[in-house]
């Protein structure tokens, strides 16, 4: 099946030096060609025949800590580390057709074709019960559960619909290189994706937070090797970000002030954990880091997410968020699997106290060694370094210089 654009809508955008071209592929999902010029590429078709789009799944709520679950069965026929041959995310060339119907692109982003989450919040929705009592409101858990799963309990067994989109962002048409290998203004492009898809995706009434990501590696869980990164708009608030969100509230009531300013300021004060700033950035080793090299990347003055970043910051961004990405791949004898996972401010009460960061951190403690999330950090959420953050930072900071 084939799903063309209207008639009556103009495909292409641009926004100061990014330009956009709007296309659908053959199923009907959205994709969004990035360029630093006005190019047209939302001319090549989609010619492949594919199967319906999956049906929204469902999140589930776990009446013991307040998370939502998502179930998605379809994903488990998702592609799995094909070989670059068949590569899904490469351009489509001599007469192979994969998900990016142009021969050549800068930065594409497209509806994942195995999405955890895929469609909108429709009809009346009731809130989510607080701690197992009905009635009561959570206005940060999310829009609440449509219909609960059995006529007792219903609010221990509260379940609604996955809803909301899961984005690839392609960061460059060749398939043999790492975000690290970009040059600036390719690294650049790929942010002002992020920074694009956060904004549209942000005005929409069923979404309460967007994630921007990447997975690096196989020992990390990736899928595909091809350069690559995720966005995912959810309908519910994280639980990283609820328990920060109430962390910020205490340190308010207690402090009167930030808790993520003076977080930087306490962090920068200190020193000893500094990897890398500049005008704009502080890059540093948490005190309590949880991975055996993490690093916390924040700017200097205080936004909630990246479109409000001003353009100084945004300039600055894309040499030491570079850096970093380098410095890892400098850590062992090959570039060490990792998770770039930009925070960035839901739609929820006390929002305002939230700061934009990035958390950048791999699984690898040596050469030879992983560090594995196993009984204590998997069954309980406690976490063990094998390395002391400061001398983290400390080799951080060396394989800079190299």
């Amino acid at each position: 099946m084939s799903i063309p654009i209207p008639a009556d809508a103009d495909p292409r955008s641009s926004t100061g030096d990014v330009h956009t071209s709007v296309t659908r592929l053959a199923d009907g999902r959205e994709l969004i060609y990035y360029d630093r010029a006005p190019v047209r590429r939302d001319s090549w078709p989609d010619r492949r025949d594919l199967p319906d789009r999956p049906a929204t799944g469902s999140a589930r709520l776990d009446p013991r800590t307040g998370d939502w679950v998502i179930v998605a069965t379809h994903r488990q026929n998702r592609i799995f580390l094909p070989a670059a041959t068949d590569c899904p995310l490469c351009p489509s060339l001599d007469g192979r057709q994969t998900e990016v119907p142009a021969p050549d692109y800068a930065v594409v982003v497209f509806e994942n074709r195995f999405p955890a989450l895929v469609g909108a919040a429709t009809g009346a929705v009731r809130p989510a019960p607080v701690d197992g009592v009905a009635g009561a409101v959570d206005p940060v858990a999310g829009p609440g559960p449509l219909a609960p799963t059995a006529d007792t309990g219903a609010d221990l067994l509260a379940e609604m619909p996955a809803t909301g989109r899961c984005e690839v962002v392609c960061f460059d048409s060749r398939h043999d290189v790492t975000f690290a290998g970009l040059d600036t203004d390719q690294a650049g492009l790929a942010l002002a994706a992020w920074s694009d898809r956060t904004r549209a995706l942000s005005a929409r009434p069923d979404i309460r937070q967007v994630y921007c990501f990447e997975n690096r590696g196989p020992e990390i869980g990736v899928t595909q090797h091809h350069p690559h990164g995720q966005i995912y708009a959810y309908p519910f608030v994280l639980p990283r970000t609820r328990r920060m969100l109430d962390r910020a509230a205490a340190h308010r009531a207690a402090h009167g002030s930030n808790l993520f300013d003076d977080l930087v300021a306490a962090e920068t004060a200190d020193g000893s954990r500094i990897v890398a700033e500049n005008d704009h950035w502080t890059a540093f080793v948490p005190f309590a880091a949880r991975w055996p090299y993490e690093v916390h990347l924040y700017p200097r003055r205080r936004v909630p997410d990246l479109p409000h970043l001003d353009p100084g910051a945004r300039a600055a961004l894309t040499p030491i968020y570079l850096d970093l990405l380098r410095r890892f791949d400098r850590l062992f004898d090959a570039p060490a699997p990792y998770i770039a996972a930009w925070h960035q401010a839901p739609d929820a009460p006390g929002a305002a106290e939230f700061a934009l960061h990035l958390e950048l951190f791999t699984n690898r403690r040596t050469s030879s060694k992983l560090k594995y999330l196993a009984g204590t950090e998997s069954g309980m959420d406690a976490f063990s370094n094998d390395i002391v953050p400061e001398e983290a930072a400390r080799r951080l900071r060396e394989v800079g210089a190299a």
